[in-house]
């Protein structure tokens, strides 16, 4: 009945904006010329458009274009005069009844920057392009559109490499649209922004506002929202090929584009194609092998309704890199990779991601009146997403004298080349190492150095050993897969009350069904796989029956021997949806402008486990768990006061909720339902955030500057992580964290000076402070023996949770790339269509990633005997507890481009050389939670290497990135 009423509510609001009055205009006129700024050519195809309406028309070939034959809205309106290349002007202006109004002779500059587009995907890292990684940057991607914003600009082109986010806040805070439809992921909150990867041609079409500044699609988000209209009409007419060669993430990219623009029996359509590969990128065996489609087909079937479908596939598959700590990357270099090794002959990554979910669109386009639009939308999404790893638990189950004992799985080797007992600190890390020790640790060092890659063929020859002696493989590779669907609906009405009040408005619902298992790839020379926890066998307070009874990933079919094809090791549905509205008033006046809006959703979740788990019997694992709910709502205004034509003061706040990701609400999604609130004290609450924003801008023919200051609170998020840590026994945890408390604190300055026409001095900074405001409550849960406990209501052994009180993390920094800023840049643009420009980037007050766990009342605790330690000193903690700052470092980057005109055709190429003097910088990190008592901190910090080091992540030596392109 709560959903009903709730679902009643929104409605009401969408039915109250549909019922806003229309109003018609009377016959007007408007009329004008368009050139080239450099050459004062008439530029012909040059499409002049009413802002907010579907009234458009084009320039002959003498650059004029008439209204004449259209009715134009009467009022305070907004000209928008686009041309592919060019940089799209605005002007305000008021159409009149009776009168025809002469705009004379507009000049449009050739945009060099749409060239830079092109650049951004592929010269962003593995975790800046956020393929869904926990230690994922902010995606700039929508901030290439921005770049008019000489802060965003410094953000998207210049900072982007360092994991820098804007105002410390990760795209998990962001919002990306296509057509309409909101397409982040239910499942950790980000856009999966290569599943539209390598159409950079067709995204031009965007629209950026930055944090909760007004738009006209959605609430908005902290970090930003961007708008994809991917609408075939409104392409220009024309094509471009490309191609791009770099040495980042791919090395090789050919593209190719055409619109056929809007034809005279109302049709339009545009095709994208393109091949992004590489063998390896930067990053050693990090492969990259990437295909796109794109169609947009549209019917214009009068003057008030439009019919568009969109669909693009764009499947790929890239190698994986990981962190390494700093005595891998002194014997290796940064670029080493510990996921690839050799098999017949060439490089083999062993951590592969694959993604492969088309998307089809259906939209209709309503011109209700001349003020009031409807956009109603439909989008399926289809398809999967899988990680490949190595798995070295294979076993063999054997009973002798009443116990239970194994062959391979927890007795074998780590896979992992530069695991601890392969590098010289294993060696050395007692106080007074022997000459042995010094022997065996120079012997280590020899074999990482000349080798340190993982061993194919070794793997496989201990499988087939295995089948010789009639046992199961201790060896697979697998992947970890989820097949899901997706159906999204919105309706988005804009209407304008009057020529100084608009409203939008709209309402949405998307839900999601998935299969989430791992799948055997490939036996690597075994015959079969036992599908148990190998692991489970150790705890020596159970009986044979408990032990193996506890082992098994599916007590439906217990002892399962799997093979290439079958799911193992856990197998589960989730759904997933959500249902929500907003609503928005906008107020325009000669001196002010304000705004205010509203949001309310409803987000579910719901796991359907199809395997039993051992750990959990019953409906712990197996069958439909509780249906989570969370109910959340938002508000926000905002004040623009005009000082004059070119000074403005801006002022902006907000206070939202926002419900948990399925990451975040379930405590071991893959192995049970229970749920955060399952193993927590009180129920889990959404995030809380509150922000506010005060900005002041310059904007004069030469001078452009932007000054904000920001502030935000984030209460009540939740963080899980899953690693393994040599405390409570030796076990491998789920830690989560709730209650969590964040406040971002800074300022941005952009400032743009045209010294003369051809020559433009730019400075960009940010200033922040992102830190942890409270100590958040922290549960460890796990199926180790260390954390099972008798329940007597089953009258058996079972995993409970661990609650450990509070995490002290109050004013330690939030990690997530330098807090500070700062550029300094030169632009020369030639009349001749030919420029080039410099940059120089200062990066400081990077923090690495601390562990919670290492920060509890635990760590004065004696992991031996439950007691404190009675040699704890807390001088000396509070420095084994401080947390790392990075090095400072500065990048100098190059950027150019030139272009020829052809007859018709525009042929250029576009070059960038980043990191000029090749300098080595970490971009982020974090520590290990491998010894987290302050004994064997001590023991690590006097080590000259320790061996379970802080782990990072190195940013790109010097790179480069060349496009070449013709447009027609």
């Amino acid at each position: 009945m709560k959903t009903f009423q709730f679902r009643k509510k929104i409605f009401f609001l969408f039915a109250c904006v549909g019922f806003i009055s229309i109003n018609y205009s009377q016959q007007a006129g408007l009329k004008g010329s368009i050139v080239d700024v450099f050459t004062n050519e008439y530029l012909a195809d040059v499409t002049v458009t009413i802002k907010g309406t579907l009234i458009f028309t084009n320039t002959n070939d003498q650059g004029e274009f008439d209204f004449n034959k259209n009715v134009l809205p009467l009022g305070e309106q907004i000209a928008v005069i686009l041309k592919k290349g060019y940089i799209t002007k605005q002007f305000p202006i008021t159409i009149n009844q009776g009168i025809i109004l002469d705009l004379k002779t507009i000049d449009l500059e050739y945009d060099f920057k749409q060239e830079q587009l092109s650049i951004g995907t592929i010269s962003l890292s593995d975790n800046e392009l956020d393929e869904g990684d926990a230690t994922s940057s902010y995606n700039l991607s929508g901030l290439l559109n921005a770049s008019r914003d000489v802060f965003l600009s410094a953000a998207a082109f210049d900072f982007s490499s360092t994991f820098f986010r804007p105002r410390g806040i990760g795209n998990e805070y962001g919002k990306v649209l296509i057509n309409g439809l909101e397409m982040n992921k239910f499942s950790n909150g980000r856009p999966q922004w290569s599943n539209w990867g390598g159409l950079n041609d067709v995204q031009r079409n965007q629209e950026f506002s930055m944090g909760i500044a007004p738009n006209e699609y959605t609430f908005g988000a902290l970090s930003g929202t961007t708008h994809i209209n991917m609408r075939a009409s409104q392409y220009r007419k024309g094509g471009r090929i490309s191609y791009a060669s770099s040495n980042r993430s791919y090395t090789g990219r050919i593209m190719g584009s055409y619109s056929s623009g809007v034809m005279n029996n109302g049709w339009a359509y545009t095709i994208a194609l393109s091949r992004r590969y590489g063998n390896e990128g930067i990053i050693e065996g990090t492969l990259y092998d990437a295909n796109s489609i794109f169609v947009a087909i549209e019917k214009k079937i009068n003057e008030s309704h439009s019919i568009n479908i969109s669909s693009f596939y764009t499947p790929n598959r890239r190698g994986i890199s990981t962190a390494i700590t700093d005595e891998v990357s002194a014997l290796k270099g940064s670029t080493y990779n510990p996921n690839w090794g050799y098999f017949n002959g060439k490089k083999k990554n062993s951590r592969i991601r694959k993604i492969e979910e088309p998307i089809v669109m259906l939209n209709h386009y309503w011109n209700m009146g001349e003020k009031t639009n409807l956009q109603t939308n439909i989008g399926l999404q289809t398809g999967n997403i899988s990680t490949t790893r190595l798995d070295n638990g294979g076993t063999d189950l054997i009973t002798f004298n009443d116990q239970v004992s194994y062959v391979g799985g927890g007795g074998s080797n780590d896979t992992n080349p530069a695991h601890p007992s392969n590098l010289p600190s294993y060696y050395l890390r007692d106080v007074n190492p022997t000459a042995l020790d010094f022997q065996k640790a120079y012997l280590a060092e020899q074999r990482f150095i000349k080798d340190g890659q993982l061993d194919w063929n070794q793997l496989i020859q201990v499988n087939q050993l295995n089948t010789q002696q009639g046992k199961n493989a201790t060896y697979i590779w697998y992947q970890d897969r989820n097949d899901s669907n997706q159906l999204h609906l919105s309706s988005i009405v804009n209407t304008e009350i009057t020529d100084r009040i608009q409203i939008n408005g709209s309402i949405n619902y998307k839900i999601m069904v998935s299969e989430n298992y791992a799948e055997v790839l490939d036996l690597m020379g075994g015959t079969g796989f036992l599908d148990v926890d190998g692991y489970a066998l150790n705890n020596a307070n159970l009986s044979i029956n408990e032990l193996i009874n506890n082992a098994q990933s599916d007590l439906q079919n217990p002892n399962r021997i799997v093979g290439v094809g079958d799911r193992y090791e856990y197998n589960y549905e989730m759904t997933a949806s959500t249902l929500g509205g907003f609503l928005q008033a906008q107020v325009k006046t000669k001196k002010i402008n304000f705004f205010i809006g509203g949001t309310i959703s409803q987000t579910s979740y719901q796991r359907n486990g199809l395997f039993e788990n051992g750990y959990f019997p019953g409906n712990e694992s197996f069958g439909k768990g509780s249906s989570l709910n969370f109910a959340d709502y938002g508000a926000k205004t905002g004040v623009t006061f005009k000082i004059d034509g070119r000074n403005q003061l801006d002022f902006q706040t907000t206070y939202f909720t926002k419900a948990p990701t399925i990451r975040n609400a379930y405590s071991n999604v893959r192995q049970n339902n229970n749920t955060v609130s399952d193993i927590v004290i009180g129920d889990q609450e959404s995030e809380k955030i509150q922000s506010v924003d005060v900005g002041y801008r310059i904007s004069s023919p030469k001078l452009k500057v932007r000054l904000t200051g920001y502030y935000t609170a984030i209460e009540d998020a939740t963080d899980i992580g899953f690693f393994y840590t040599n405390a409570l026994s030796g076990s491998f945890v789920q830690e989560t964290l709730t209650n969590i408390g964040k406040e971002h604190i800074g300022g941005e300055l952009g400032i743009s000076y045209q010294i003369t026409p051809t020559i433009k001095l730019k400075a960009a900074a940010a200033l922040g402070q992102f830190t942890y405001t409270n100590d958040p409550d922290l549960t460890l849960t796990s199926t180790s023996e260390s954390f099972t406990v008798f329940d007597e209501r089953d009258n058996a052994v079972k995993p409970s949770p661990r609650p450990l009180g509070k995490a002290l993390l109050k004013n330690y920094h939030v990690a997530g790339g330098p807090e500070r800023a700062a550029q300094l840049g030169v632009e020369y643009r030639d009349p001749d269509f030919w420029w080039v420009g410099i940059t120089s980037n200062y990066f400081s007050n990077a923090y690495i990633d601390i562990s919670p766990l290492k920060r509890t009342e635990n760590f004065s605790i004696d992991p031996e005997n439950g007691i404190p330690f009675n040699d704890y000193d807390p001088i000396i903690a509070r420095e084994l507890l401080k947390q790392e700052q990075f090095d400072e470092y500065m990048l100098v980057n190059l950027i150019g481009g030139k272009s020829w005109r052809v007859k018709k055709y525009y042929v250029g190429f576009f070059a960038t050389v980043n990191n000029v003097f090749d300098t080595l910088y970490k971009t982020g990190g974090f520590e290990q939670a491998r010894n987290v008592d302050y004994r064997s901190a001590l023991e690590e910090s006097n080590r000259t290497v320790p061996v379970y080091g802080s782990r990072y992540f190195y940013g790109n030596r010097t790179s480069y990135y060349l496009n070449i392109y013709v447009r027609f």
